[in-house]
């Protein structure tokens, strides 16, 4: 039976949203997960809700317990994730207030738990494949949403996760832009690597907040501005979610 996971939380826990919920605390072996879970039903498909930064946004990103989130989802019977991010955008056709449905990422994080196998066990070797870490067919579901709903949206887009919690200097977000990075966040990585290895089938929708700090025609990124945009958007990132969910069996 399908059962989707949603990362994220923003707006996607209204009631209205969100038919019968009720909240799950679930235990791993790796400690406590960002939050309980928020499950219900979106259109008759059973919808786990899990909040990265903890429901009252309490946790950093470097401190988010990202395999305790991930084996969470698998121990609750989930099927696939759906995941929603704020980003910075590295390009300038990527305005703030457009989606970009993920396809690669850069891993710029250097301070995470970023494997379950920090041992071999049984001479198995878990060299997990990650050349298209991005589910194709959650992919394609949530393009063809994004184009039935009219929502200015980019097909693809490489991510680049950074630590946090600052924001970047003006010579790393030029460096990101070099690297080939159109948009950069503090969350894709390792939380995209864990549920491959899992094998759960991921996918990412990021909301352009910002133009981090690569433009010099006007002001570099605050976290106010992050949010508020965010805030101003995320009505089209729950429209997409929910229209999409309606699809995925």
């Amino acid at each position: 039976m399908t059962k989707i996971a949603i990362i994220g939380g923003s707006g996607l826990e209204d009631p209205a949203i969100l038919q019968n919920p009720q909240d799950i605390e679930v235990g791993t072996p790796f400690g406590k997960p960002s939050s309980g879970f928020k499950c219900g039903t979106i259109a008759s498909v059973e919808v786990a809700i899990l909040s990265r930064h903890g429901r009252d946004h309490s946790i950093p990103p470097t401190q988010v317990n990202n395999r305790a989130n991930i084996w969470a989802i698998k121990e609750i019977g989930c099927t696939h994730i759906l995941v929603t991010t704020a980003c910075g955008s590295l390009r300038q056709e990527i305005d703030r207030g457009h989606l970009v449905i993920l396809d690669q990422f850069i891993d710029f994080t250097r301070h995470r738990e970023v494997t379950f196998h920090n041992q071999f066990e049984n001479g198995v070797l878990n060299h997990t494949p990650m050349a298209d870490p991005f589910n194709q067919d959650l992919r394609e579901k949530l393009i063809e949403k994004a184009i039935e709903l009219g929502l200015p949206f980019h097909k693809k887009g490489t991510v680049i996760t950074i630590e946090g919690p600052r924001f970047s200097t003006r010579a790393e977000s030029n460096m990101f832009r070099i690297w080939g990075a159109d948009v950069i966040n503090m969350s894709t990585a390792p939380e995209c690597i864990l549920a491959n290895e899992l094998g759960i089938p991921y996918a990412a929708v990021a909301l352009s907040t910002d133009y981090d700090c690569w433009k010099t025609d006007e002001e570099p990124v605050t976290w106010e501005e992050v949010l508020a945009v965010f805030q101003h958007n995320v009505e089209n990132v729950i429209r997409l979610l929910t229209a999409t969910i309606q699809d995925i069996r």
